[in-house]
């Protein structure tokens, strides 16, 4: 499907409230409801509704309940897709599972494929095995979660047929203070090694494992460049991809049909 338009995406970089997800839920949604203009897409940090925490058992629901239908609603009130990660609990597992709910109320998934073990997220959680592309306005859309940036393979822009699988790579993230050069470096070579443009959204604050975030969400095209950068801002901004200059950036500068061949078992 080609792609229809450019897309105007909103990136929110914010603190979040402990474990608490009536309080994030309603915070969110006073700040989603200042941003200005039309929106195709807004995405949320990971765990948007009660910070990185391994507190599953108690967390954790079904699809469908509290986070979920916050998320239609908004999706709904908007007019555009709705996406961030919560803990959702299925057949007795455990999954940090990124959501992407569209304004007609479908729902897509993505579950976290690459589980932080310096956190033990491996020991409660259960890891994603598939990983869909979404669609949106003709734009393929690929949906990975904070420490699968460390992993390149897993991003790989390549189809069984050798062509390109999607247009824009985004990350949802709490990526910690302490290891923010790592997310600097990799988003824009992420963007770059898959000649598509990159969005990494990460939190800020200080959570109650007195682990410190200091954002540096930012969105980078198909060269790496920086498109826009939130620093470590508490603040809500809207980036416009253009369809136009990826595909003559891509007829121009052909790279992927060079890349090697493999498939992942």
């Amino acid at each position: 499907m080609k792609k229809s338009s450019d897309l105007h995406i909103a990136m929110v970089q914010t603190d979040l409230y402990w474990k608490d997800k009536v309080a994030n839920l309603a915070m969110l949604e006073e700040k989603i409801w200042e941003i200005e203009g039309d929106i195709d897409l807004l995405i949320l940090p990971e765990m948007f509704s009660t910070g990185f925490s391994m507190d599953a058992p108690e967390l954790a629901e079904p699809m469908n309940l509290l986070v979920t239908k916050w998320m239609k609603q908004m999706a709904s009130q908007l007019k555009c897709v709705v996406t961030g990660s919560t803990i959702i609990s299925e057949n007795q597992k455990y999954y940090n599972r990124l959501l992407w709910v569209s304004s007609d109320g479908s729902i897509y998934f993505y579950d976290k494929r690459h589980l932080f073990r310096m956190a033990e997220e491996e020991k409660i959680f259960s890891s994603g095995e598939n990983l869909p592309i979404f669609d949106l306005k003709g734009w393929k859309i690929c949906p990975q979660i904070c420490y699968d940036l460390r992993f390149p393979i897993w991003a790989r822009n390549r189809t069984n047929e050798g062509e390109l699988a999607y247009d824009l790579i985004f990350y949802i993230a709490s990526w910690p203070t302490a290891r923010v050069s790592a997310w600097d470096a990799l988003l824009p070579a992420r963007a770059i090694e898959n000649l598509a443009y990159s969005i990494g959204v990460n939190r800020i604050g200080v959570d109650g494992n007195e682990v410190s975030y200091n954002g540096h969400s930012a969105a980078y095209d198909f060269k790496g460049s920086k498109l826009i950068d939130l620093e470590d801002q508490e603040i809500i901004k809207v980036v416009k991809l253009e369809a136009s200059e990826l595909e003559a950036y891509r007829k121009k500068f052909p790279a992927w049909m060079d890349s090697d061949s493999f498939q992942i078992l």
